[in-house]
């Protein structure tokens, strides 16, 4: 099983239970425990080819570095002692040599007592020379000649052999990484080839009987396999070598034909999905007839990742990552990078930290240690860190968020205003230059394209338009887009707004019923008509939305107090709904026109919306907040808002 489909229970098989969880601690130890003290295997590389690979034995410099004195600027290569009472008042004249030294030129004529030799920048020194005079403080005396008015200290201008990299000297020592730096230093002492620990060969499968690859046709009730991709492009960037064996159905000896084969041509397996307790979850059973001594840890105290299973067999590790993305990418690195780094020959992975301040509660599970994803604004007095709280079968979680904060397994929540760490998933964090909290539309992307050609960052967080308003309060952003409805004055937006918030009209967006084409149910009937079509006919589902949302206002005003078969299923967004009557697994629902459009779908319009956004008159000149109001208002986005469906206020 894999990814965004739900671990399976067939009719008439009982589910297997997890064996002990253990905590993330003792897992990991385990695992460890099973798999070091182990050589780590190496090879020799040429020095192109050992670019982040681990060192396995000191380098030692065989020629000193640079291989003769050389002059460090262009002039002249003197005797000191001849320039010692030389000043402007009393210019020592010295007679030129006869040639010239350049880079790559042996001097062949000595350096004599009121001579001097002509010399560029890296030119070998010539003999009985022990110093350089730029040419910048000397002046012409004749044909054959120089006048020097300054005094020459011995060594002046001259790099020594050795002076930087000494014969013998050990250039790097086992266990370093080989950088771009490590390899100019190797190729300067002329080293071709290095002997480096090699790079473990992973194979990754992907396991489910819903799967297909990218770029093949999707079939109904399919998805898309993203796990087999990014934990091979992770493998990669751990100090592994991943080769993707494809994605196998949920049969036994299918499935373990190809594990065997896997695991015999490669020094490690990845799989993911097949490890909870499904019936159709048959990737755990097949490990412990791989080897010895098998799994070492099958549910592991995280969230994400608990259904983690971790195996040694023969030597090899094995390890069955959770199907959902994020739950795989999240136990990956934090369980099985420090693993596959140190079979690299390659030091503990470092990653960047911050703190940041977490506007909002954070509930968790008591027992497992939980890792929530983040997005990082800039706040009054510091980062502000979003939770990113799509689900683990989100792919986008893990690919959009700046970084991730940790619950201990001890703790139920995390209180809103705690100040926390937050690791990094890149090194370095850029504060976006326009930040925006609140209900997203398809139609914001139009307005902030423009933004991001400009070269602006735009960080867009859904938290819909209460959640957007709170922010905004709070100072956590510059704009908050809402579509609040006031009952009592009849309006949108404008009675929900607070001091040092001020209305910035946006587009309107029609809502209504949607439905499949050619359903005479509802073909040609006003909102209200199909409504009482579809009450009147027990075998209509409809599709909802969830409280607090807009859009769920409006479906209770046309149902007035019915509540019919479907009523409780409440997703969270238009597209959901739209994909609910695609489907068949409702026959309508309320959306927005240009969703209904996309789908394919019938439409009925009941009420225009307005999706506006309420600005924090604070930050109203900020150049990115400008750039916004200029976008909104132009030409373009307006052009592309009518051609999306939607009609700019």
């Amino acid at each position: 099983m894999n990814q965004n489909s739900a671990p399976r229970n067939r009719d008439g098989i009982e589910q297997e239970q997890f064996l002990t969880i253990l905590s993330r601690e003792e897992a990991l130890a385990r695992f460890e425990s099973a798999l070091f003290p182990r050589p780590v295997a190496h090879e020799h590389r040429p020095l192109a080819d050992a670019l982040g690979r681990a060192l396995t034995e000191d380098a030692t410099a065989p020629i000193d570095v640079p291989p003769f004195d050389r002059s460090n600027v262009d002039g002249f290569a003197v005797r000191a002692a001849d320039l010692a009472g030389a000043s402007e008042a009393a210019p020592v004249r010295l007679k030129l040599n006869d040639e010239v030294i350049a880079c790559g030129v042996a001097p062949a004529r000595p350096v004599l007592s009121g001579t001097a030799t002509t010399i560029a920048t890296g030119g070998p020194l010539p003999r009985g020379a022990d110093a350089v005079v730029m040419v910048e403080h000397t002046q012409p005396a004749g044909a054959r000649a120089i006048e020097v008015r300054r005094a020459a200290s011995p060594g002046q201008f001259v790099s020594y052999a050795g002076s930087d990299i000494a014969r013998g000297e050990a250039v790097l020592r086992a266990g370093s990484t080989i950088g771009s730096r490590e390899i100019g230093m190797l190729a300067a002492c002329g080293i071709a080839r290095v002997p480096v620990a090699r790079r473990p060969r992973v194979a990754v499968i992907s396991t489910g009987d819903e799967l297909v690859q990218p770029g093949a046709s999707l079939r109904p009730a399919a998805i898309y396999d993203s796990n087999g991709a990014i934990v091979a492009a992770a493998i990669n960037e751990n100090g592994g070598e991943a080769v993707f064996y494809g994605a196998v159905a949920d049969d036994e000896r299918a499935l373990e034909a190809a594990m065997r084969k896997a695991l015999a041509e490669s020094d490690m397996l990845a799989l993911s999905g097949g490890t909870s307790k499904g019936a159709g979850d048959v990737s755990h059973r097949i490990v412990n007839r791989l080897g010895k001594p098998g799994i070492v840890a099958h549910g592991v105290a995280l969230k994400p990742g608990k259904p983690l299973c971790l195996a040694v067999c023969d030597g090899k590790p094995v390890v069955i990552l959770p199907g959902f993305p994020t739950s795989a990418m999240f136990t990956f690195h934090d369980m099985i990078v420090p693993v596959l780094r140190r079979m690299a020959g390659l030091p503990p992975r470092t990653d960047a930290k911050v703190s940041a301040t977490v506007p909002v509660r954070i509930a968790s599970e008591l027992g497992r240690t939980e890792f929530v994803m983040v997005s990082l604004v800039g706040g009054a007095d510091g980062l502000i860190a979003y939770p990113t709280s799509k689900g683990s079968g989100a792919i986008t979680s893990f690919a959009q968020a700046d970084g991730f904060l940790r619950i201990d397994a001890l703790a139920d929540q995390m209180p809103a205003g705690t100040h926390a760490e937050v690791t990094l998933f890149t090194p370095h964090v850029r504060v976006p230059d326009l930040v925006i909290v609140g209900s997203h539309c398809t139609g914001l992307d139009l307005v902030t394209a423009p933004l991001a050609r400009a070269g602006l960052s735009v960080r867009s967080i859904a938290v819909g338009s209460l959640g957007g308003l709170a922010a905004a309060k709070r100072g956590e952003c510059d704009l908050a887009p809402i579509h609040l409805f006031d009952d009592k004055t009849e309006t949108y937006n404008t009675p929900f707004l607070s001091g040092g918030l001020e209305l910035v009209p946006g587009y309107r967006r029609m809502q209504g019923i949607v439905f499949r084409k050619g359903d005479a149910r509802f073909e040609g009937l006003s909102a209200e008509e199909a409504v009482r079509a579809a009450l009147a006919d027990p075998a209509c589902i409809m599709v909802n939305r969830n409280q607090g949302a807009g859009t769920r206002i409006l479906i209770d005003r046309l149902l007035g107090g019915a509540r019919p078969d479907g009523y409780f299923n409440q997703p969270r967004s238009h597209n959901a709904v739209a994909a609910a009557v695609a489907q068949h697994r409702a026959d309508w629902g309320m959306t927005i026109a240009p969703v209904a459009q996309a789908a394919g779908l019938g439409f009925i319009p009941f009420a225009e919306e307005h999706y506006d956004f309420a600005l924090v008159t604070a930050r109203r000149d900020r150049p990115a907040v400008q750039a916004f109001l200029q976008s909104l208002a132009s030409d373009e986005s307006r052009t592309a808002l009518t051609e999306a469906g939607f009609r700019p206020a």
